[in-house]
């Protein structure tokens, strides 16, 4: 059983299309152990909450050093005795030590198709605001394991979402979430948790091809 954690910072969105998932058995062979928030006001917390989910916040405001936070949140994580971190909406850079402990273990999900809009500040609507600036017919969402860069680890699953004529960056964040970022963060998780894939040469392969 691949024991879960997913950090969060807003509304939950994904956290519950992970948990809905596992409710309904689109997600095997794996439990959310923990939820958290560096927001002690984040809805993905009461998500938790109401689904039975252990959940804390775990603030850097709460720190006199940002190294005392690193260090709470590492042990924290590491007491859980965690397979697997989700990264669902977490906006908090995590400390080298920690991507370090979690190598090939770390998960995030990225609104746009990378490489194209990603990067230090491509977040939230400004990803969406980008690509309807730059009038783009495609965009969608990736999933990929954490490095040490930003948005630079090894790309799991990708989703092509068609940005319409009429979009907002409102109305596109919303269908590349229903559409893309709710079908590929979930399914990664089941082929992960089923063994289905693996790392050839940096990259992410099906054990099937």
């Amino acid at each position: 059983m691949l024991r879960v954690g997913v950090l969060v910072s807003g509304g939950g969105t994904n956290l519950q299309a992970i948990i809905d998932s596992v409710e309904a058995g689109r997600i095997t062979n794996a439990s959310i152990e923990v939820v958290i928030s560096n927001n002690k006001n984040a809805y993905a917390l009461e998500r938790a909450k109401n689904h039975g989910i252990a959940h804390m916040c775990i603030s850097p405001k709460d720190y006199a050093a940002r190294e005392e936070f690193n260090q709470e949140l590492l042990k924290v994580l590491l007491s859980y005795k965690l397979d697997l971190i989700v990264l669902a909406g977490c906006m908090v850079v995590l400390p080298k030590e920690l991507v370090e402990q979690y190598e090939n273990r770390i998960i995030n999900i990225h609104p746009a198709l990378i490489p194209s809009f990603c990067g230090t500040g491509f977040y939230g609507l400004r990803v969406h605001e980008k690509a309807l600036e730059r009038g783009v017919k495609l965009t969608g969402a990736t999933v990929h394991f954490v490095d040490s860069g930003t948005d630079t680890g090894p790309i799991i699953a990708q989703k092509c979402v068609e940005v319409l004529d009429d979009d907002t960056p409102q109305s596109l964040q919303k269908r590349v979430m229903e559409q893309a970022e709710w079908v590929i963060l979930p399914q990664a998780i089941d082929d992960i948790a089923n063994n289905r894939i693996e790392m050839r040469d940096n990259h992410v392969v099906r054990k099937d091809k």
